[in-house]
């Protein structure tokens, strides 16, 4: 027997700590990404609109556009840009321009039924999330105390008045979640220290890099082997003449660095996706650091192009700083020296020369082709650390994100290179955008891609209005909430299906509330299932249908966030709010 509406309660989640997060232990941290903010083509940025609904395989690509002098050009259209994927011309179905700089904060002081015990003001959350993501993985003693040193000089003249900062590495250790408490951040930066695999990199002998490893043992470049015979030679002082032996050593320490190596890299991007995943939830401008030496990431195509999708939907942009500063290659004339008394040839020690250099250059490319790709900077081959964390704290004043579906996709997991140009001839501009991604091994479930849908729009800060819903928070009668959140949903515009003469629809209600520093102290996920007769369905036209949500909360500042999804059109709404709780 079908009842008027019923009322299933999904899930009920407090938000998890950061470390769980990053785990990807309990489900709420097996979220994913904010969703991108589509808006129909030239719509200027900000403006709401009347539905979400992402496209299937969906392809985002943010891209930066300079003038001659360097400024980021605000004004380019839709038909200004040409994209291409694997060389064949994609049709644009997506298209923002997007500012990185908020001017205003999108939440608003939410309309309450009783003044006590609720006060309502001026509550805003912070506009601006930094987080600096140190690679304590790949970075060595020298270098890190470098970097710390600029941070903290960096931070000492941070403001805070509408910013919130995070400390977090690429091993997991010594995070500090965001804050405006700078003596926190300052304790979290003393706590990192280097605890990368390769301990002995350095003093190792032969000192072969990540990248000189694989040259050896994937690439099987034979002047990478007898660059590293060379290595082995000087480092151990063995006569020339054993170079068979020395050979072994090579090979032997060729192939520990490569799996070390490996270890490293993966461990730095999964942990990197997570912290992306992390930024998601944090309202305005998202900005990650990354301050590395770099590393190679030849097998790890797949968790790099992650990162950059992941931060792509998020709207993170990802900057790189070179903790190495001003590189300055291995004085030649030192390893000359020393080769000369090793007794190897002018020919071994350029070889060896060159292959130390090459490694430098190489490790970093990874940096770059993760700020390309999501819209940041790369900033590398400067002493002045501090003056890069400062540069690297802001997105591009203006940036594009490019939409699109690729035509007869596989799921291979293939690799996809894309080019993006203008398609007139603008003297002096320059693009920055991703290189390429990888295609999708299955089509995911249109359930699947609802849930996540209506879950990534809670951890956005956009508002939608696609279905009229109004909000109010009203003092809980039960001692056990002090706020309850209403959601009053207008059901004459949703879309309805005739079954047994009745009108059948559904839809979602996820309210969430977050903390002043933007962490997600709690949700509530509730789906209303709707089965009305005629008559009654008129009648629900004019008081339209109300979910309550409670909530138990410590004295403080709150941002509520309710979401709405309707389950059969996809039309959405997203509301947001602040509240004071003394």
């Amino acid at each position: 027997m079908f009842t008027d509406f019923q009322t299933r309660w999904l899930r009920m989640a407090r938000c998890v700590p950061l470390t769980f997060l990053l785990a990807a232990g309990p489900a709420w941290a097996q979220l994913r990404q904010s969703p991108y903010k589509e808006f129909p083509d030239d719509t200027p940025p900000n403006r709401s609109a009347p539905t979400f609904k992402t496209g299937t395989n969906l392809v985002l690509v943010r891209v930066v556009v300079r003038d001659r002098d360097g400024n980021p050009v605000p004004d380019l259209k839709k038909d200004d840009f040409q994209l291409f994927d694997k060389g064949k011309r994609q049709s644009i179905t997506r298209f923002a321009v997007e500012r990185g700089e908020s001017g205003e904060s999108r939440s608003r002081a939410i309309e309450t039924t009783e003044t006590k015990p609720i006060q309502i003001g001026p509550v805003k959350p912070a506009e601006r999330y930094v987080a600096y993501v140190f690679d304590d993985v790949h970075v060595d003693t020298g270098e890190l105390l470098v970097a710390r040193r600029a941070a903290e000089k960096h931070l000492a003249g941070f403001d805070f008045r509408n910013a919130r900062v995070a400390i977090y590495t690429t091993s997991g250790q010594a995070a500090q979640d965001f804050t405006d408490d700078v003596v926190k951040l300052r304790d979290a930066l003393g706590r990192i220290q280097p605890r990368s695999r390769l301990a002995g990199a350095g003093t190792d002998c032969p000192d072969l890099s990540y990248y000189w490893a694989d040259m050896i043992e994937n690439k099987h470049d034979p002047d990478a082997m007898r660059a590293a015979v060379s290595e082995t030679i000087l480092c151990s002082h063995m006569d020339p003449t054993m170079a068979a032996s020395a050979e072994g050593l090579a090979r032997a320490a060729a192939s520990r660095v490569l799996a070390t190596g490996n270890l490293d890299t993966l461990t730095s991007l999964r942990m990197l996706s997570s912290i992306v995943r992390r930024m998601s939830a944090m309202p305005g401008q998202r900005n990650i650091v990354l301050v590395s030496p770099g590393f190679l990431a030849e097998e790890q195509r797949t968790q790099v192009m992650d990162v950059i999708d992941r931060a792509l939907r998020a709207n993170v942009v990802v900057g790189g700083l070179d903790a190495r500063g001003l590189y300055a290659p291995p004085p030649g004339g030192d390893i000359g020296f020393a080769g000369a008394a090793a007794g190897l040839n002018a020919g071994d020690l350029s070889l060896l020369a060159r292959y130390r250099k090459m490694s430098a250059t190489a490790e970093s490319d990874v940096l770059a082709e993760i700020a390309d790709g999501t819209g940041g900077t790369f900033f590398h081959n400067s002493n002045d650390l501090k003056g890069g964390l400062a540069k690297l704290a802001g997105a591009p004043e203006y940036y594009y994100v490019l939409g699109f579906s690729p035509e007869n996709l596989k799921y291979d997991g293939s690799y996809h290179p894309l080019k993006v140009s203008l398609s007139r001839d603008y003297k002096g501009f320059t693009l920055q955008a991703r290189r390429g991604y990888f295609a999708p091994t299955h089509e995911m479930n249109p359930a699947e891609e609802a849930k996540r849908e209506i879950r990534d729009l809670l951890l956005s800060r956009d508002e939608y209005h696609g279905l009229p819903v109004t909000m109010q928070v009203v003092k809980a009668r039960d001692a056990k909430t002090n706020l309850t959140v209403l959601a009053n949903v207008d059901v004459a515009d949703l879309d309805y299906q005739k079954a047994h003469g009745r009108n059948v629809s559904s839809f979602s209600v996820i309210s969430g509330i977050f903390d002043r520093n933007g962490k997600c102290v709690s949700a509530i996920e509730k789906t209303v299932d709707l089965h009305l007769k005629d008559k009654t369905l008129a009648q629900r036209r004019a008081s339209g249908i109300t979910i309550k949500t409670p909530f138990d909360l410590a004295p403080g500042s709150y941002f509520v966030r309710v979401v709405v999804r309707e389950a059969e059109g996809q039309k959405m709404a997203a509301l947001n709010g602040a509240v004071e709780i003394p």
